[in-house]
């Protein structure tokens, strides 16, 4: 019986080894989905802003703000094409965003432009239509397709409903605030917009741990409080980004935002500090309408 038994033993370890050497391995680790990559960037429009950038008919004031405001960083991160209907809300006198979106937009897309309404016993609001008004009539090359509309306290039609691709808006939201009409600005650009159609805002960032002034006496928004404020007029939050931001702004100046460049409301006065700190900290914020 014991010789049985050494018999049999050897063949089933003999039997177990194969088995285990036959056996496939163990699986390997599953590999990590590779990371999201980034959109791509649009070069054919890059290089159609680059060119606006560099037309000879800028200001050369306006030049200088480049540094500051990253147009192309921003308007790519926006999303504009060339071939797009836009609206620009509130450009101002000096027409800073005007004089890159005319020509980018002349030979292949529209833009529209609504200033506030004419108000005769207004002398900022008169100096700055005529002073758009100007430099738009010196330029008939460059301006010669824009079309001008008005966006006041009553809303109204700032463009034809539903025409839009995108509308902009540059350092306005507190201005808008400040006239009590903030929400009915934003609902006339949405009914100006496509369904689906994108909205870029760009102010300035109030700190935010202060609690936000319903005007916004100082020139500052808190973040926050604009995207609350926007989706409340129909549109929802797709992007934020930091591309104009400035971490040197520390918001605290007696003149409010306007003690900085280029505006320097305090004259002199600790000018060199101001001009160390650079534009104000602005977020940059992408919505699209419901």
């Amino acid at each position: 019986m014991r010789s049985r038994v050494r018999l049999v033993l050897p063949v089933l370890l003999a039997a177990l080894v194969a088995a285990c050497a036959s056996s496939p391995p163990p699986p390997a680790a599953p590999t990590p989905p590779p990371a999201p990559a980034s959109p791509p960037r649009d070069e054919v429009t890059a290089a159609a802003i680059s060119h606006a950038l560099d037309g000879e008919h800028r200001a050369a004031g306006n030049r200088e703000r480049d540094a500051y405001r990253h147009p192309l960083e921003t308007l790519l991160f926006f999303g504009i094409k060339p071939d797009m209907t836009v609206l620009e809300a509130w450009p101002g006198a000096a027409g800073w965003y005007t004089e890159i979106l005319a020509p980018l937009l002349a030979e292949h897309g529209r833009l529209y432009v609504a200033q506030p309404p004419a108000a005769p016993g207004n002398p900022y609001v008169s100096t700055t239509l005529a002073g758009f008004s100007a430099r738009l009539a010196a330029r008939p090359d460059v301006y010669g397709k824009v079309t001008i509309t008005s966006l006041g306290p009553d809303g109204g039609e700032i463009a034809p409903a539903g025409s839009c691709d995108m509308v902009v808006t540059f350092g306005n939201v507190h201005n808008w605030m400040n006239l009590g009409y903030a929400q009915r600005a934003f609902e006339s650009m949405a009914r100006a917009l496509k369904p689906g159609g994108i909205l870029g805002v760009v102010d300035h960032r109030a700190a935010p741990a202060r609690p936000q002034d319903p005007r916004a006496g100082n020139g500052y928004v808190n973040e926050d409080f604009a995207i609350s404020l926007i989706e409340s007029a129909g549109f929802e939050l797709v992007a934020r980004a930091e591309i104009n931001a400035n971490p040197k702004d520390t918001k605290d100046y007696e003149q409010g935002v306007w003690a900085l460049p280029p505006a320097y409301r305090a004259g002199n006065r600790d000018r060199d500090r101001y001009q160390a700190i650079g534009e104000s900290d602005r977020f940059t914020l992408k919505f699209r309408k419901r």
